[in-house]
């Protein structure tokens, strides 16, 4: 597939670009900052730099012809309250524009439902960091928001604490959390989120990944 990847110089994103290229894809990694680009130059990998996710004829231009959108963008710290539903705005935008149907976006298990069975730590776990971070969990509510209100064909996944961790095994829940799942690793996330694609039970829904 011929996919375009957003947020490619997070955790997450350059997991995805990794990880796409190792599955045989053609990516294309649309980054504001080329610098923090850790990944060496693959035969299959484009890099596209776009300042400002707000110029949108300039990031339709670079996802043009692509099969699916992945996005990592997101918050990187407490503080930074409006980094996934602003510039998830102007992906939409992008994405009506040049005609990509499937988006699969990552955001985070505290904005989904509780699984049924989730134990008490769980419960307590999930409620005291919504609280905690009441900014940037409202913020990817409002981004979750936006995404359902689109025609595409999106797909959110949610995951619990993520880590530095290898790939290894981990489960998914389609419309709910995972039960008693605390942790998932970056790389498991985009393993899913790839995996997804293919996965039609997955459209318009929100996905819980976590071990």
């Amino acid at each position: 597939m011929k996919l375009a990847v957003f947020g490619a110089t997070g955790g997450v994103g350059t997991q995805l670009v990794k990880l796409a290229l190792e599955q045989g894809h053609t990516v294309t990694a649309i980054v504001r900052n080329p610098a923090r680009f850790s990944l060496p130059s693959h035969p299959a990998l484009h890099l596209v730099t776009v300042p400002d996710l707000a110029d949108t004829e300039r990031v339709q231009a670079a996802i043009s012809g692509s099969d699916a959108a992945l996005s990592g963008v997101g918050p990187s710290g407490f503080r930074d309250v409006h980094a996934a539903s602003v510039p998830t705005r102007h992906i939409l935008t992008a994405l009506r524009g040049a005609g990509v149907e499937r988006f699969v976006a990552v955001s985070a298990a505290p904005i989904g439902p509780r699984p049924d069975g989730e134990g008490l730590l769980g419960r307590f776990m999930f409620a005291a960091i919504r609280k905690i971070a009441s900014g940037i969990y409202d913020d990817l509510a409002v981004m979750e928001r936006d995404i359902a209100a689109t025609d595409l064909k999106w797909t959110v996944v949610r995951p619990p604490q993520l880590t530095n961790d290898p790939l290894g095994e981990y489960r998914t829940a389609f419309g709910t959390n995972v039960r008693n799942g605390h942790k998932a690793s970056r790389a498991e996330v985009a393993h899913a989120m790839l995996a997804l694609l293919a996965d039609d039970r997955s459209i318009r829904q929100g996905v819980g990944v976590a071990r």
